[in-house]
């Protein structure tokens, strides 16, 4: 690989690989990250598992990014990166497609929101590829349902839904100074909106919720999931309120700039109406499955029996009717879920029925990670990580230097290819090396 392949990468400083490796690569066992996994597997242990398993490859280009949260720039290096766009400026909207591109799908793998310097740039980037022409499909990220759903619960008193709005934590007040700042409110607005301790009725669960919330949850959160949620409600109103107060507001500003949100996000004529309206839960590449975070064996036994499709028929339907039971029930677990004690478990039997509907590796983001992609083994399913950190306020705190950007790539020769800032080459498996037998669909 050379910068040639990076087309317009004058305009970028982030600093992308110019040559490739194998991936996995043989590297020392002590190689691990915070959760103790090895950074990837060994490739012996790929070849075992990808051995007689029938892999299935599209013949067209893919590429796959996630979790770029609000930061424009990294979203427009990452494209770059994937070889899907071509540079033209030095701003976040200066890119074409690439030849390349323009018969690729592009798939945007959910937490869109939060964290980075510029939610709504980071929208009308992606709003401008689609413009384009790219071939995008959004898929639903945590950060990206915790927006809409306090947006469309805010005010709402019944146990399940009171704090919903608050759950949205402090991350999401810079998108509410964003959208005060273009899109100030007239006088009248200001004059008419409820005073502050109104809005504080109104936004915060009342005392009462804390004890009626755990009956209105009892079957759909499990006892140590309910009670970290309920010390989370508690740290999440006090954070909230200082935000606001950090970034130089109020609960006024705050009320006003959700209902400018509510406007420009659910309304008819909205401006970035259409980001959940694209909206789905999770893509069938292949063998492949791209979603946010992962599965469990619910949402394994409903791909078992009614394909992926079936999958994004229950997400649509819970969007439309309860998106509580979305957030935190067995489908919200597809955008949520770490594998950790709390979180709906995957087991052999979910494995069996996703190696049953010839589906062998999970690729997702919702975990970041600090040397580009990797490739681990959870639960006996092979998943390809690719939070590759790449927005510049976790690059901040995880002491990365430099831009963030990073692209997997999926090509119909068979190839898988990891790029990132963070990893001095691009790492590159060849599928029909592993052992496996690769079919290359139309």
């Amino acid at each position: 690989m050379t910068s040639s392949r990076y087309h317009g990468a004058r305009w970028s400083s982030a600093a992308l690989p110019e040559q490739t490796e194998p991936w996995p690569a043989a590297r020392p066992p002590h190689l691990v990250d915070d959760f103790e996994d090895h950074y990837d597997i060994q490739p012996a242990e790929l070849r075992e598992y990808a051995r007689d398993k029938p892999w299935v490859m599209p013949s067209r280009t893919m590429y796959f990014f996630c979790d770029v949260h609000a930061d424009a720039t990294a979203f427009r290096d990452s494209l770059m990166a994937s070889g899907g766009v071509e540079l033209t400026g030095p701003g976040v909207l200066d890119f074409r497609l690439t030849e390349e591109g323009r018969g690729a799908l592009f798939v945007i793998a959910g937490d869109c929101f939060d964290k980075g310097p510029h939610n709504l740039n980071l929208l009308r980037a992606l709003g401008h590829l689609i413009k384009q022409g790219g071939d995008v499909e959004v898929l639903a990220g945590n950060h990206d349902l915790r927006t809409l759903v306090g947006l469309e619960y805010l005010g709402r008193k019944e146990p399940r839904f009171a704090h919903l709005f608050v759950r949205m934590g402090k991350k999401s007040v810079p998108l509410f100074k964003e959208i005060l700042e273009a899109h100030p409110p007239s006088a009248a607005a200001r004059d008419a909106a409820p005073s502050e301790a109104e809005l504080r009725r109104l936004m915060f669960p009342p005392e009462s919720w804390f004890t009626d919330f755990p009956r209105a949850a009892h079957g759909l959160i499990n006892e140590i999931k309910l009670k970290k949620e309920l010390v989370r409600i508690r740290e999440k109103i006090r954070e909230l309120s200082d935000k606001v107060h950090e970034l130089g507001l109020t609960l006024r500003d705050l009320y006003l700039a959700v209902s400018a949100c509510r406007e420009h996000f659910l309304g008819p004529e909205g401006e970035f109406t259409w980001f959940f309206e694209r909206m789905r839960l999770a893509r069938r590449w292949g063998s492949f499955l791209l979603v946010h975070a992962g599965v469990d064996d619910k949402a394994a036994a409903i791909i078992g029996r009614e394909g992926v499709e079936g999958l994004n028929q229950r997400f649509d339907a819970l969007r439309r009717s309860d998106l509580f039971e979305l957030y935190h029930g067995p489908i919200g677990n597809c955008f949520r879920t770490k594998y950790r004690e709390i979180d709906y478990p995957l087991t052999e039997r979910g494995v069996a029925d996703m190696h049953g509907a010839g589906l062998y590796a999970i690729v997702h983001g919702h975990r970041n990670i600090l040397c580009g992609q990797r490739m681990v083994m959870r639960r006996g399913l092979l998943n390809v990580e690719c939070d590759a950190s790449v927005d510049a306020n976790t690059r901040v705190i995880e002491g990365l230097e430099g831009r963030g950007a990073a692209a997997l790539v999926f090509r119909g020769d068979g190839s898988i290819t990891g790029v990132s800032t963070d990893h001095a080459r691009a790492k590159r498996l060849e599928l029909r090396e592993t052992g496996g037998l690769v079919t290359i669909i139309p």
